[in-house]
């Protein structure tokens, strides 16, 4: 159980915040191997990605079990809604002292508030021994390189999403108050007597200045980002998961049938699918893991076909469905 004491002040502070690389870092927890049942397509996409793109640091950090992803790999939000690049710029310059203090962190865990540790990766050790700020560029060159193959073709929209989500329950907030608000989170997060419960495996008890409330479409339950590693007060965030149909279906990916892929082949059948927005066909290449060849073939085949057209954008081409390619993808 993780309980916060917030006083009426700290409440007054708390706010929302929406973090596109909370929503990469949360896959390599645990259930980014077996996301929710409700959890849309692109979040169970995100693991096979990062098995496929040559991530070799991320790899090794993701976690199969209980465990701990280091902390600058999730930079705290800085402001209501950072764009991914200011979180990557945060990422890249974290102190070098703090990203060995909390790799060290993984190493030995947190025995006091129940985080196991594990021996390091290999690869990890590696970085290492080129010293911190090796390890904060890579990290970032490799989030940066997930994040455009699993998470930018969907990101408008899941923000769309989100941010939708942030002002219903400032509603709340106006209209019926905090612990009004924290009750309806979710219902493993508990608002009582001026102290927050959080269901949780670890053993956390705290007085916290505020709390930084953030929904997420990946996390299949709530948690709390307390960080382990550092002495400063850094209010904690506050995660839970947004599960509302009327929010999820408007960034749920369009999954070719299996009628669809009969017709078209898979291959092109997933090609149709993914543009939900315009696209080059190098955009299209690296997030299927295919050659920029074979997608432009299988691209040409579309076109002819009706079902996309094609418009320059500078020294790209980009392509987009035509309505007769949209009803396709719609039909079940």
């Amino acid at each position: 159980m993780i309980e916060l004491t917030v006083d009426a002040a700290g409440l007054a502070r708390s706010r929302f915040a929406v973090s596109p690389l909370h929503e990469v870092v949360a896959t390599l927890l645990p259930w980014g191997l077996q996301p929710a049942p409700d959890a849309d397509p692109w979040v169970a996409r995100a693991r096979r990605v990062l098995r496929r793109a040559r991530l070799p640091l991320l790899s090794e950090l993701a976690l199969e079990g209980p465990g701990y992803v280091p902390d600058f790999l999730n930079p705290y939000p800085s402001g209501p809604s950072p764009s991914v690049e200011e979180e990557l710029e945060r990422v890249r310059r974290t102190p070098p002292e703090r990203v060995l203090s909390e790799l060290e962190a993984l190493r030995v865990g947190r025995p006091r508030n129940g985080l196991a540790g594990s021996g390091l990766p290999e690869g990890v050790r590696r970085a290492m021994a080129r010293g911190g700020a090796h390890v904060a560029r890579q990290a970032a060159d490799e989030l940066r390189r997930y994040w455009e193959l699993a998470f930018a073709p969907h990101w408008e929209a899941a923000k769309a999403a989100l941010d939708a989500e942030a002002v219903r329950y400032a509603g709340v907030l106006a209209g019926y108050g905090a612990a009004r608000l924290f009750n309806s989170l979710h219902r493993e997060i508990e608002w009582a007597e001026g102290t927050l419960r959080v269901e949780s495996r670890l053993r956390i008890a705290l007085p916290v200045s505020m709390v930084v409330v953030v929904p997420s479409l990946v996390m299949p339950r709530p948690g709390v980002a307390v960080d382990p590693t550092r002495d400063e007060d850094r209010p904690p965030m506050l995660i839970y998961p947004v599960r509302d149909k009327a929010v999820t279906d408007a960034i749920a990916p369009v999954v070719p049938s299996t009628e669809m892929a009969q017709l078209l082949g898979p291959t092109r059948a997933g090609l149709l699918a993914a543009l939900t927005q315009p696209a080059s066909t190098a955009q299209l290449a690296a997030r299927h893991f295919l050659s920029p060849a074979t997608v432009s073939y299988h691209l040409g085949v579309l076109h002819r076909a009706g079902l996309i057209t094609r418009t320059r954008a500078g020294r790209s081409v980009l392509y987009r469905r035509t309505p007769e390619g949209t009803r396709l993808t719609r039909k079940r």
